[in-house]
């Protein structure tokens, strides 16, 4: 039997391309947090460690402060212009994103004119519809301001200048509110209709995959169901609309009904708090998607492990001890039968 051209070809290409070629990743942490903390730097290390690519943490003006304090539309630019920077990522990269990180991803994905390709796209714990409550803080200056910024009118130009959270704070019972007013995740969302962009819809179903990864015990993200664009209905706290059901799925507003009959949707639950993921659930369902396989055999036990970046850990060796723990940074579950009306 001949050895036919075509097949020639292919075994060409997989000596000259190999299937495991890694792709670099980008990691994106989420609010109080910043790339030097202990917990994050594991995380991006054990990521690089167990995929076998390069990963790079991308961090926006000083971390923490700016995870706050600055708008997130700023943050989306920010990164934006750092990666078009970053040559290792010239051919494609991926990205990983962690809470409120994964909204900056989206924007970088969506918002981002000239940048270099996103492959896959895994989002940890991503209010991807919105969140009916802001994250908690704790203690120092930082936490202090922040907690008196958030007894203002959360829809107010002021605070969505200059609190990040209130650009996808999304209260059922204030839509109209939100949609006139929210700076970020209703033009995220394409749910202004009559400027719904198809620009941003193409961009993001150019993803090969979107793996979203929801917390069975989060508590911090309200609802849970927001980590796969699941939402309550306008005007009332329940009941929670499945992803496949809501107006932003059925209508297609920004490809996500398109990605996922393409097969390219990972709708992933794990269980655990609020970014607490095993070590083996991380292999299990992000490492696969960074461009390579290596090996992620580990001696440690992981039996049910949190991370110590659950969102996220400890100061960097030197650092002194921090006046907020954003270990702490946890949401409140609103008492939605006393939630007034807006």
């Amino acid at each position: 039997m001949g050895f036919s051209p075509l097949l020639f070809s292919l075994v060409l290409s997989l000596i000259v391309f190999p299937s495991s070629q890694a792709i670099p990743f980008i990691v994106l942490h989420g609010i109080g947090d910043q790339c030097s903390n202990r917990g994050v730097t594991r995380f991006t290390k054990e990521l690089i460690d167990w995929s076998g690519s390069k990963g790079y943490c991308i961090e926006i003006g000083n971390g923490s402060w700016d995870s706050w304090f600055t708008p997130l539309q700023d943050q989306a630019e920010e990164v934006c212009s750092k990666v078009k920077e970053m040559k290792e990522l010239s051919q494609g990269y991926n990205i990983v994103g962690l809470s409120q990180g994964n909204l900056i991803a989206r924007g970088v994905i969506e918002f981002c004119e000239g940048g270099p390709p996103v492959r896959n796209f895994i989002s940890l714990a991503g209010p991807h519809a919105g969140t009916a409550s802001v994250p908690l803080c704790g203690s120092g200056i930082m936490c202090s301001l922040a907690a008196k910024l958030l007894k203002s009118e959360i829809y107010s130009d002021y605070i969505q200048s200059h609190l990040a959270p209130s650009g996808y704070l999304k209260l059922p019972n204030n839509i109209p509110g939100y949609l006139k007013k929210c700076r970020f995740l209703p033009r995220l969302n394409n749910e202004l209709q009559g400027e719904r962009n198809v620009t941003y819809k193409q961009k993001f179903t150019s993803l090969q995959n979107l793996v979203l990864i929801m917390f069975e015990d989060d508590s911090v993200l309200i609802p849970k169901e927001t980590a796969w664009f699941g939402y309550y209905p306008d005007g009332a706290f329940s009941p929670v609309i499945p992803p496949k059901q809501t107006r932003l799925y059925m209508e297609d507003w920004i490809g996500l009904k398109a990605l996922d009959g393409g097969g390219r949707v990972k709708f992933i639950s794990v269980p655990g708090d609020h970014l607490g993921i095993s070590q083996s659930d991380i292999k299990k369902y992000v490492v696969p998607y960074l461009g390579s396989k290596k090996k992620t055999d580990d001696k440690r036990d992981e039996s049910h492990l949190e991370m110590e970046y659950r969102a996220s850990a400890f100061p960097s060796e030197g650092e002194s001890e921090p006046n907020y723990r954003p270990s702490t940074i946890m949401g409140y579950r609103p008492d939605l039968r006393r939630m007034p009306d807006v």
